[in-house]
């Protein structure tokens, strides 16, 4: 089985920053992720933000941050051959393709752990199995350490290999949802359908911004 791969004080960090404010009659959400002050007088703020990349989806199409430009995109890490939580994360998944399938501005990138084993071939399969949309859910294989760079550095969460593990490998089962300037604004238990419809919801306070 998975362990779900966050200590104490990182689920703490991010529940404590999750916490949605007003921004005259409407509610804003936060931005997660470490912060600097910029600017002589200190009044501009520079967000931690995804950094570029370069991975290869089911239909072996280069997939980069380019492909995601200006639009808002969930993130997450799976395993094709997980039996554990990925087919619970990947139904969720499903459910907010539907909320969004006719929006080009709403994408799903969906990130192996594995990709010595889950290349393009295996990827497409698990995709059709889900009834992944082209050019809406992305399932993305590439380098090992750039993804698992990528997991822990670009969207805070955790993704390797463990031998010690049932299944091999280790990832956060939280979905993270990157608005169209690249900015973490949520995190969200994959497993979890009340949680998904809150990741739903946030997605549509997100457009509205």
């Amino acid at each position: 089985m998975i362990k779900q791969f966050l200590g104490l004080s990182f689920v703490l960090f991010f529940v404590g920053c999750q916490t949605s404010t007003t921004k005259g009659n409407a509610l804003v959400l936060p931005v997660i992720g470490e912060k600097k002050l910029a600017g002589t007088d200190g009044s501009d703020t520079i967000y931690h933000t995804i950094q570029p990349f370069s991975l290869v989806n089911q239909f072996n199409e280069t997939i980069t941050e380019r492909t995601t430009e200006n639009k808002i995109y969930v993130a997450d890490f799976f395993f094709a051959t997980c039996q554990s939580i990925c087919p619970k994360m990947s139904s969720q998944l499903v459910h907010v393709q539907n909320a969004f399938k006719n929006d080009s501005s709403v994408l799903i990138l969906s990130h192996t752990v594995n990709p010595s084993h889950d290349t393009v071939e295996v990827l497409s399969g698990y995709a059709q199995s889900y009834g992944a949309l082209k050019n809406k859910w992305h399932f993305l294989t590439g380098n090992k350490k750039a993804i698992y760079d990528m997991a822990r550095y670009s969207y805070l969460v955790n993704a390797l290999e463990e031998d010690g593990s049932a299944e091999g490998f280790l990832h956060s089962e939280l979905f993270i949802l990157v608005d169209a300037k690249k900015r973490i604004r949520g995190m969200y238990d994959g497993t979890d359908s009340v949680a998904v419809v809150k990741l739903i919801s946030d997605i549509h306070l997100l457009k509205q911004e």
